[in-house]
């Protein structure tokens, strides 16, 4: 009997401990693990990243695990810098480079399957595993802060790929897209007959009759010139120069200042593909027709400049300088993010 009561109180063995439940203190440091045997504590560490609160000794505090000293979980830290960067440049170029010219299903596509992934981070970061916004002391996590990178990255991208394949890549695209033509003679030829034009050059000779030139107005003015050869009265006036609000009259007359109007060097013309523009045009076409007594039978409009080819690979120079800055811009600030929130984190952790 007096056994049994010194049995009772004698301290759990590491066996019987196992299998209560009860804590029990390890003889290698001054950890304690509830619920197992801390062999088998130890042997779980590599299970659980992020901060999870489970891991040891970790009290859930983020990029920091907490031992006899805390030290940086480095790993998580290259994704929070890497993962979001990459999302924006492909991203950013799928957006506005020739695979959307090409096959914009595929563009797209791989914009749904990038979206995608920044849902499925969200889920991730606002699930079990996750935690929510912050752990039991206060301290953001690595797997909420990769979500909010990752959406941004994703609208930042979006919205830039779009701007930049509007104004810059696409007019390249399209130019490349058309024919080129050269020697083009406004008295021989008509308008139906470069339906296809992308790049003119006109006979030497050709000019802009400033005094035709007329202006429509609807918030912007769009302006029209034609274009003829000296002096020559033309049957009809079918290839026009063009521009916005540049053809305010003087008082010495009509005046047409877009593009390359006041080079005496001036005879190419970049073909305008945008429709929008393009019924203003016309409309300012049909004016001018009225105006000065005229003919435009099938009007087709240009950008007035000195070297056209050279104004078309600037759109791709300008595209691809702008996608390369803002690759670079958004990695410096997604550096800076994570840097931010480390030293903050570590300040926080120091002074506890």
């Amino acid at each position: 009997q007096a056994r049994a009561v010194v049995s009772r109180f004698a301290p759990p063995t590491r066996a019987s401990a196992y299998r209560t439940g009860l804590a029990m203190e390890s003889p290698m440091d001054d950890r304690i693990y509830y619920g197992q045997s801390a062999y088998g504590a130890a042997s779980d560490m590599g299970q659980y990243a992020f901060g999870d609160k489970r891991s040891v000794g970790a009290s859930g505090k983020g990029s920091f695990i907490r031992g006899q000293r805390r030290r940086l979980n480095v790993p998580p830290m290259f994704i929070a810098v890497g993962g979001p960067w990459l999302l924006f440049a492909i991203v950013y170029a799928v957006l506005c480079f020739d695979i959307r010219y090409q096959d914009p299903g595929i563009a797209w596509a791989v914009v749904g399957a990038g979206f995608l992934m920044v849902i499925l981070s969200g889920l991730f970061a606002c699930s079990a595993s996750g935690r929510w916004f912050v752990n039991a002391e206060h301290e953001p996590t690595w797997l909420i802060f990769l979500f909010l990178s990752f959406l941004l990255a994703f609208f930042t991208a979006v919205a830039l790929g779009s701007a930049n394949y509007k104004s810059n890549m696409e007019p390249y695209f399209n130019m490349h897209s058309l024919n080129n033509y050269s020697n083009v003679s406004p008295v021989q030829m008509r308008g139906q007959q470069l339906m296809d034009a992308g790049i003119v050059e006109f006979a030497q000779g050709s000019r802009l009759d400033v005094t035709k030139s007329m202006g429509f107005k609807t918030g912007q003015v769009y302006c029209v010139a034609p274009i003829v050869l000296g002096d020559s009265e033309l049957s009809t006036y079918d290839f026009w120069a063009v521009g916005t609000d540049c053809c305010e009259a003087s008082e010495t007359g009509p005046g047409f200042t877009c593009g390359s109007a006041s080079s005496p060097a001036a005879r190419g013309g970049v073909r305008v593909m945008d429709e929008g523009a393009t019924r203003f045009y016309r409309l300012a076409v049909d004016q001018a027709e009225l105006a000065s007594g005229i003919r435009a039978d099938h009007p087709v409009f240009f950008h007035w400049v000195e070297d056209p080819i050279a104004e078309v690979n600037q759109r791709q120079d300008s595209g691809l300088r702008l996608f390369l800055l803002g690759s670079l811009t958004h990695f410096a600030f997604q550096f800076f993010l994570v840097a931010l929130v480390v030293i903050r984190a570590s300040a926080r952790n120091m002074g506890k």
